[in-house]
């Protein structure tokens, strides 16, 4: 069985004052925030960001379609939203 797990901001954080301990955790959140920061800010305007050996992020478009509300039977419409896509790189896919 395949479990995905997920990783917060703050175990990032631990992990990075982990291998280093000589930095000022202070030091390592502002580091991390700058380096997220950059990373949303590139993202919102069709930028993609590459990280050699981890993967791909970039924006994706999802079309506009029609929904239907079960409750009413109403039809209504959600117009394009976009989404975060995550490619991974070859080495970070397990066979």
């Amino acid at each position: 069985m395949n479990k995905k797990h997920k990783i917060s901001r703050s175990d990032i954080d631990k992990a990075i004052a982990k291998k280093f301990p000589s930095l000022p955790k202070d030091k390592i959140s502002q580091a991390l925030n700058a380096i997220l920061e950059s990373m949303i800010e590139s993202i919102e305007i069709d930028e993609k960001i590459e990280i050699r050996g981890f993967g791909t992020f970039s924006k994706k478009y999802i079309r506009p379609r029609k929904f239907i509300n079960p409750k009413t039977k109403a039809i209504d419409y959600i117009g394009e939203t976009a989404t975060v896509h995550f490619k991974p790189s070859k080495s970070l896919i397990r066979k």
